[in-house]
């Protein structure tokens, strides 16, 4: 960052330079006296710099930014005008000019130009003559004007492409960054391991039900390895997902666990970000469940044709054991809310009554 400070700071220099140096080349033939110097010593010059520095960053760092990119038209054509008006007025430009094709004057002066034949006699010119003489506009400094508001307007629209590029950019990096971290939260390895034992438990039994878990997991993984690269998948899919995860959790679940699970509403032509429930619906099943203590464990969804509304329910036992992932796995997902679902959800998790409480609405 501060290289970059200091490479917009070069620019800006060598820019203010080149602009300095215009006035060299448009007048620098017409000058009477032959010196740059004295030019450049004028207080003409440098108040001819100072007028187009001010209005520059006048323009840059107020009027565009403030008011006409925010749409404030009315009061932004009335300052340019009055800008406008400035220019007209002071005639930066003409000053410089007139100054610069001055003669010089001075005691040295002692040659005093030849009168012209009587024949070629003509009146000096007077005051209101030398008036009528003068342009009515000043061109070169509206033209310097309009070039200066024109750079003004490109340096800002640069600045705001760059802007959004890194937006986009940061953007699409948070988004892989909370991916990662979800799917590192989310494929538990004590989940694969109780459910392979599960199925391998099945399969020296002969359970009729192994092929189908075995189906259910490779299932789960697939949609965990592969369709969660979309942004959002279809909320069939992940409504498919979540009921093969709770069938499979439900081989390990024992008489004292009541399972109140159910999936209501219209779910056709809806969209979900992918693995967004499953944090909550993972807890559950982590935390919720009591080897001596009989448990109620609730995961319902409900899809309305707006709003999708999410809810899961367990009673809080007391654990010994450390519970850092369930706060990582909440965090992740929060953060993906926020990203995905910006102003169009709502989530409450209470702990009250000794039940754990997620309520998620989201909006289509």
């Amino acid at each position: 960052m501060p290289f970059l400070k200091k490479h917009i700071i070069i620019l800006h220099v060598i820019g203010w330079l080149f602009f300095v140096s215009l006035p060299l080349f448009f007048i620098s033939g017409q000058m009477q006296n032959g010196s740059i110097l004295s030019l450049l010593s004028s207080s003409y010059y440098w108040l001819f710099w100072m007028i187009y520095v001010i209005i520059f960053y006048t323009h840059t760092l107020f009027l565009a930014p403030q008011l006409f990119f925010k749409k404030r038209y009315f009061l932004y054509i009335l300052s340019f005008i009055l800008l406008l008006a400035s220019i007209h007025f002071v005639r930066p430009f003409d000053r410089l000019n007139a100054v610069a094709g001055k003669p010089k004057m001075g005691f040295n002066n002692q040659h005093k130009p030849s009168p012209p034949p009587d024949g070629d006699m003509k009146p000096p010119p007077m005051p209101n003559d030398m008036a009528r003489e003068r342009p009515l506009i000043d061109i070169i400094s509206f033209f310097l004007f309009i070039m200066l508001i024109a750079v003004s307007f490109a340096l800002i629209l640069a600045k705001q492409w760059k802007t959004a590029v890194e937006k986009a950019a940061q953007a699409e990096t948070d988004k892989a960054n909370a991916e990662l971290s979800f799917l590192k939260a989310q494929i538990n390895p004590h989940f694969l391991f109780n459910t392979l034992n599960n199925i391998y438990s099945m399969a020296v039994t002969k359970n009729n039900e192994t092929a189908n878990s075995i189906m259910k997991l490779s299932n789960i993984m697939r949609y965990v390895t592969d369709d969660v690269n979309e942004e959002y998948v279809s909320l069939q899919s992940e409504v498919d997902c979540i009921m093969d995860y709770i069938e499979l959790q439900r081989l390990r679940l024992g008489k004292k666990v009541v399972l109140d699970f159910s999936i209501t509403g219209i779910l056709d032509n809806k969209k979900i970000a992918p693995l967004i429930l499953m944090t909550f619906i993972e807890n559950v099943f982590k935390y919720g469940l009591s080897n001596h203590e009989e448990s109620v464990i609730t995961i319902k969804l409900f899809a309305e044709e707006k709003n999708i509304t999410f809810l899961t329910q367990n009673k809080i036992f007391t654990v010994t054991r450390k519970i850092e992932r369930t706060g990582i796995g909440i965090s992740n997902t929060k953060k993906r809310l926020e990203h995905l679902y910006a102003n169009r959800h709502v989530l409450h998790i209470t702990r009250e009554n000794s039940l754990f409480t997620v309520q998620l609405i989201l909006q289509d």
